[in-house]
């Protein structure tokens, strides 16, 4: 039986994981950590300053106190697969999209670096969402998780080492069209509300930043943000390595100037 490593960047109670867990399960056997509590925009990160305690929560199921997504998986495959690797490794749904460069914020990505660091396949998924309507029931993202999981353990990850599927799923839609497509450039600004506590000490709240974009001129290829728009699922393969190669030459001919 297939062996699949479960985790996510919402929580182990999220709505999003259990649907995940759901979808994975006519395909073999599912194991689950997950942190304790939302860690959203967590990025990929190792928890060094505490202990992190693995607690049980059902079959096979599991929440790491107060650990990250790259704690999970991590911690999960060097004492739960000692001397072997799980064939799989998913993290979501994520509960909000993964696009552009929320990739390097992501917990939910970094669930899935995580796994292809150690080099075992992996999977982000993301529901993108408009916040101020019901959650959705996750269906076409558990209908394409399902899809690819099939296709993966009927041939071969389509990816080598160090590189992973980012997925994201439209919102609104119970059918659509799945295109490849590469990470656009996401705009951002300053978001930051301040507020005062009772005793008037400041604070501040971040916010969320609204889905604009750019793609990339002279790409015939969707980005991410283009294919959700047009109500496409999206799937981009993400590589670790962050060298700007077409940089280098410049970066030298600057050092010797």
């Amino acid at each position: 039986m297939k062996q699949i490593l479960v985790t996510n960047d919402d929580g182990y109670e999220s709505e999003g994981l259990l649907a995940l867990v759901e979808a994975l399960q006519p395909h073999g056997q599912v194991t689950v950590v997950a942190p304790s509590s939302e860690k959203s925009a967590c990025g990929h990160s190792l928890t060094l300053s505490h202990p992190l305690s693995f607690i049980s929560v059902g079959d096979d199921f599991y929440k790491l106190d107060d650990g990250t997504p790259s704690d999970c998986i991590y911690l999960a495959l060097h004492s739960m697969f000692e001397g072997r690797k799980p064939d799989l490794v998913v993290s979501g749904i994520n509960k909000g999209s993964n696009m552009g460069e929320d990739i390097t914020y992501s917990g939910t990505a970094a669930g899935a670096m995580e796994a292809v660091l150690h080099g075992v396949p992996a999977i982000a998924v993301s529901q993108v969402m408009d916040f101020e309507k019901p959650l959705p029931d996750f269906a076409l993202a558990k209908q394409t998780v399902s899809t690819l999981v099939e296709k993966i353990f009927a041939s071969e990850f389509p990816l080598p080492p160090r590189q992973f599927l980012n997925v994201n799923i439209p919102t609104d839609v119970t059918s659509a069209a799945t295109k490849v497509t590469y990470a656009g450039h996401r705009f951002y600004a300053n978001d930051a509300h301040l507020h005062r506590n009772p005793r008037g000490k400041e604070y501040y709240w971040l916010g969320l930043h609204p889905l604009e974009y750019k793609a990339r001129e002279g790409r015939e290829e969707l980005c991410d943000f283009e294919a959700v728009m047009q109500g496409h699922i999206s799937v981009s393969p993400i590589m670790l390595d962050l060298s700007a190669y077409a940089s280098m030459r410049t970066l030298d001919d600057w050092l010797g100037a």
